[in-house]
């Protein structure tokens, strides 16, 4: 987008894993960067769903494995292979049909050369998903055996449509989401919001929006926090995210044409 810039406008990014680069890239388009990282990956406290689950796919257990990120592929992959033979596991993923949410996992996959039977089209979200299930495997996909890798938290929705066609769900959680360990600059974050002190707030996934409203609910400042919404611009980064609003009563005002962060910062700029 030829002259994109925010002209100054202070943009808040809640970004963890790529702060720096969001924060550079508010700026190269003219914006003042407010950087509050809302998410952190953290270790299950058990790690035994996780090796059962590996026992039972190298027993033929599964028809169909679903993997939702490419952190999650990896994820996985490293704590089986710390208790089981890692060749052993891959061939047994390859020898069964498997699902990609978005390019992420789908790429991590392709790194492991495991065949992927079916891949969500845009926007990647759980109901693209269950589509491209439904268009690729038919009638088959009734009475499946089915894991599904969830990240950080788990997708009701996905759980129960795909309930609604299979035998058996096994919910797949490899790592959660916690808060970060230094909060403060999340408190700001609100505080922020609530004082319409920001132009424009940047939703990268709806991790971001859970834990921007606990943080919130934590100080006392939920109701002002809905106040600052008013008169700050919400720019989210794809459908998923965008239902992680609605369910605290929100509607961006942005979605980008392909659910990127550059693409979202260049086009609200």
């Amino acid at each position: 987008m030829s002259g994109a810039n925010f002209g100054g406008m202070r943009v808040l990014s809640l970004e963890s894993r790529r702060s720096v680069e969001t924060a550079k890239l508010i700026s190269t388009y003219g914006g003042e960067p407010l950087t509050a990282p809302a998410m952190r990956e953290v270790p299950l406290d058990s790690n035994q769903p996780v090796l059962e689950f590996a026992a039972a796919l190298m027993r033929g257990a599964f028809d169909l494995v679903i993997f939702t990120t490419g952190v999650g592929v990896r994820t996985l992959i490293k704590t089986i292979s710390e208790h089981y033979d890692r060749e052993q596991f891959l061939n047994a993923l390859r020898s069964t049909k498997i699902a990609a949410r978005g390019p992420k996992s789908s790429s991590a996959l392709r790194e492991l050369k495991i065949p992927i039977t079916v891949i969500a089209p845009e926007p990647f979200t759980w109901r693209s998903l269950v589509s491209a299930l439904e268009a690729e495997l038919g009638s088959s996909l009734q009475g499946m055996n089915i894991a599904v890798q969830e990240y950080g938290t788990s997708n009701p929705e996905l759980l129960t449509a795909l309930a609604e066609k299979s035998v058996a769900i096994t919910r797949l959680l490899v790592y959660q989401w916690a808060l970060p360990e230094d909060v403060q600059p999340l408190r700001e974050a609100v505080l922020a919001l609530a004082h319409g002190h920001v132009d424009v707030v940047l939703f990268m996934n709806a991790g971001q929006v859970a834990h921007l409203f606990l943080m919130a609910e934590r100080m006392g400042y939920t109701e002002s926090l809905y106040e600052g919404f008013r008169s700050t611009v919400i720019g989210s980064i794809g459908p998923s995210t965008t239902e992680g609003l609605s369910l605290y009563g929100l509607q961006p005002d942005y979605e980008p044409t392909q659910s990127k962060m550059g693409f979202l910062i260049n086009e609200l700029a």
